[in-house]
């Protein structure tokens, strides 16, 4: 049973008096038959709950400093035309009451907390997005992290790694990004990529008609989720775990790497699609750094001397993050230069970088 919470707000020039302004709104309350407990504050101005029928809670507080909120609770099954003539009966008495002392009102629609299907995901610097999610098509945790798949009316389905928006299939963006954005030609090259196990940066490669890529992914339950669930993203790709011009080995990376480099193996391009940049600031006591550190360095290894490496970074908000990583790059076993690009991917509502590395 989910909770729909509305929450109307009246910033003011000036505070105001309390025992001047709750009094006219109590009728509203009490027509609804919602009962009021007034409660202790300290001097930090009015708080009153109103408990009414079928789960009602609302919150009145006249604050000290000028604002005036309202927080309303109730069931979602409740009447909602109610809950609506309520809320407008009092943001009309409020504006009647505070008349030339409002300087904003802010009246946002209901945030609708224990929903069967989770619409709400932070920003990688902690605002809260609304997604139009409406159906949970698959969830399984692997021996690796959760997953699952959610449907989105306007970015079809959502892969969600650990609760980390990880690509929708409206997210071809990204994929063209992480690929250089049609500025590579990959015919003929062998390829190796990290990750990418909901199939996107394969089946954009074969299309290119490489010599051969390599991919590594360790969640087989990711490839199978995906394979079912992610068509318009990998298309048939994943039907196989091996093609004309491509292997996919479930397998941990690192070792593999590791194996690569002993043979002197290596690669046209790597294709790091694993993990973004830690938004943690503290490189040396994050282990997510670690492996960062330990993958960016195994990948110019087994990279030729003439290749590129592509791999996301970050949100552009992240700054510090981002200066940490390219910190990062100057203390590879080789010397590096790099680039990065800015590139909006829809589901992520947010600027997204991408980096290009290559030897000097």
């Amino acid at each position: 049973m989910a909770l729909r919470h509305y929450t109307l707000d009246f910033k003011l020039s000036t505070a105001v008096d309390s025992a001047t302004t709750v009094p006219h709104l109590l009728s509203i309350f009490h027509e609804q038959e919602m009962t009021e407990t007034v409660h202790e504050t300290n001097g930090h101005g009015y708080l009153g709950t109103f408990v009414g029928k079928n789960g009602r809670l609302a919150i009145l507080r006249v604050h000290s400093h000028g604002l005036v909120t309202v927080d309303l609770q109730c069931y979602e099954e409740d009447n909602i035309a109610q809950l609506d003539n309520l809320l407008n009966a009092l943001e009309t008495k409020l504006k009647m009451i505070l008349n030339g002392n409002i300087t904003r009102i802010k009246r946002l629609p209901a945030l609708v907390r224990g929903a069967e299907v989770d619409r709400y995901w932070p920003t990688t610097d902690d605002r809260l997005l609304e997604y139009d999610m409406d159906q949970l098509v698959y969830e399984e945790d692997s021996p690796y992290q959760n997953i699952k798949i959610l449907h989105s009316q306007q970015y079809g389905n959502v892969l969600i790694l650990d609760d980390d928006i990880n690509l929708a299939e409206s997210d071809l963006t990204y994929t063209q990004a992480i690929m250089g954005n049609g500025r590579e030609s990959y015919a003929g090259k062998e390829v190796l990529i990290l990750g990418g196990g909901d199939g996107g940066i394969l089946f954009e490669m074969v299309k290119q008609k490489p010599k051969m890529i390599t991919m590594l992914d360790i969640d087989q339950k990711v490839i199978d989720a995906c394979k079912k669930y992610m068509r318009r993203t990998c298309g048939n790709i994943l039907d196989s775990l091996e093609g004309d011009c491509y292997q996919i080995l479930v397998e941990d990376c690192v070792p593999v790497l590791r194996k690569y480099v002993q043979e002197g193996k290596t690669f046209d391009y790597v294709i790091n699609d694993l993990t973004a940049i830690p938004i943690s600031t503290e490189p040396e006591e994050d282990s997510t750094w670690d492996f960062l550190r330990l993958i960016l360095d195994l990948s110019i290894k087994v990279l030729h001397p003439s290749g590129k490496y592509f791999t996301q970074g970050n949100a552009q908000t992240m700054t510090e993050a981002l200066r940490l990583y390219e910190e990062q790059l100057k203390k590879l076993s080789c010397p590096v230069g790099f680039s990065k690009e800015v590139v909006c991917v829809p589901s992520y509502l947010e600027q997204w970088v991408f980096y290009s590395v290559w030897k000097k």
